[in-house]
């Protein structure tokens, strides 16, 4: 894609590759930048007389590129000066968030009727001020061991009431404030809800939420699926839930279960038959390595520099992949800090927030090759056709500057002629 202006820089979206077969030389265009340049590129049409400097800043992807936030850098208590560093990293590195732990039930709900909410606000306040959107992970869990005993005393109709004034009072409290919810944490491998109430308690889980919180955006969240290991049983989850009427909005699938590679094949698979479904599609927890990882546990692990390298090489493949599938609308990394991560040599600053080789090749990624920073002049029709990554933007005419959206679905963009 070239802009129709008088260039300075243009945005090069297209990777070649050049094959030498004896005296011929073939040209092929990889596939995944071809499809990366399909699903994530428009264009800005900007009209201004002939001549006229145009400047087009992205400022923020539409995609999301995002991370976990750790419950210790939002405490209920004054920012320490490792929180503050915490923050202004996270800030500089993306562009959407995640609770890690704080508004799980048994973080919030230790003992009955004793609910803090206090990380959860603040998390809220800090996203709400730097335009983040914070996805709320998670409103149930139903794995028996994250499943508080003092819940498990409960009677049937007891457990049903608590579970439905759970529901409510998140829905009603936050209302507005997340983007979207985790509905029912990793349902195909443990369920002690529907097994002790019956399938029909996550249509009704869904349903007190949309009561008190109409526009609430309800996923499904779960594991092993990206490797396709538990694909098959996740279609069919997703099937019977659908076919049962529970309002789900999109469908999470977490980025951990391989070890420090993984299968691309497998993974072009996966978002291919969940695609099918024709809902949003969030990859919710990325780490690698990842959790089948040989060393996995083993927090005094160091990763060797050929390893570090390993790392960078197999998130680059992994997040090309991701960004190139239409289905995909967003990756969010299970921590990025060796401080706070739960696999700590999957993050992407060490404790003394050096960046690792990944880091480098994150940024290069999302901050250089998926990122316009064009500079031209309207050509000699008064225009300039600049093709740009989805998201925000600052285009300044002349020495006008004006913040607009590209989005997806949209695809084209016009300004309206300046003089």
């Amino acid at each position: 894609m070239q802009s129709s202006c008088m260039l300075r820089f243009v945005v090069k979206p297209l990777s070649v590759l050049v094959i030498t077969l004896g005296c011929c030389i073939t040209t092929l265009a990889d596939e995944t930048d071809n499809s990366i340049a399909q699903h994530r590129m428009g264009s800005i049409h900007i009209n201004a007389p002939a001549g006229t400097p145009v400047h087009v800043e992205q400022l923020r992807h539409e995609f999301w590129f995002g991370a976990a936030l750790s419950s210790g850098a939002f405490g209920d208590r004054e920012p320490e000066a490792s929180d503050e560093k915490y923050r202004q990293v996270f800030l500089e590195n993306f562009n959407a968030a995640v609770t890690e732990n704080a508004l799980k039930w048994h973080s919030m709900e230790r003992r009955p009727d004793q609910v803090d909410y206090a990380t959860v606000d603040n998390m809220l306040r800090w996203t709400d001020q730097h335009n983040l959107p914070l996805r709320g992970h998670n409103l149930y869990w139903g794995i028996p061991n994250r499943v508080q005993n003092w819940i498990k005393e409960l009677n049937d109709e007891q457990l049903h009431n608590t579970l439905k004034k759970r529901g409510l009072t998140i829905a009603r409290r936050y209302r507005g404030r997340f983007a979207e919810y985790d509905l029912n944490n990793e349902m195909i491998h443990g369920n002690y809800y529907a097994d002790r109430l019956g399938a029909e308690i996550t249509r009704q889980m869904a349903d007190w939420v949309k009561q008190e919180d109409p526009d609430a955006v309800l996923y499904l969240n779960d594991y092993d699926i990206l490797t396709g290991n538990r694909l098959d049983d996740f279609v069919e989850h997703i099937e019977t839930l659908l076919r049962d009427g529970v309002k789900i909005d999109g469908i999470g699938v977490q980025g951990h279960l391989h070890s420090d590679r993984f299968d691309p094949q497998a993974l072009k698979n996966a978002l291919d038959r969940l695609a099918r479904f024709e809902l949003p599609i969030r990859i919710t927890e990325f780490n690698m390595p990842g959790q089948r990882w040989k060393y996995y546990g083993d927090r005094k692990v160091q990763l060797t520099p050929e390893q570090e390298q390993q790392k960078a090489d197999q998130l680059v493949e992994y997040y090309r992949i991701c960004f190139a599938h239409p289905a995909v609308e967003g990756i969010l990394m299970w921590g990025f800090w060796e401080g706070a991560c739960w696999i700590p040599q999957s993050a992407l600053y060490k404790k003394d927030w050096t960046p690792t080789p990944a880091a480098e090749a994150y940024r290069d990624l999302v901050y250089r090759k998926w990122w316009t920073d064009w500079q031209g002049k309207a050509d000699t029709n008064s225009r300039c056709v600049v093709p740009a990554y989805f998201g925000t933007y600052r285009v300044t005419i002349g020495d006008k500057p004006i913040l607009v959206e590209l989005s997806a679905n949209e695809k084209t963009l016009t300004l309206p002629l300046v003089h």
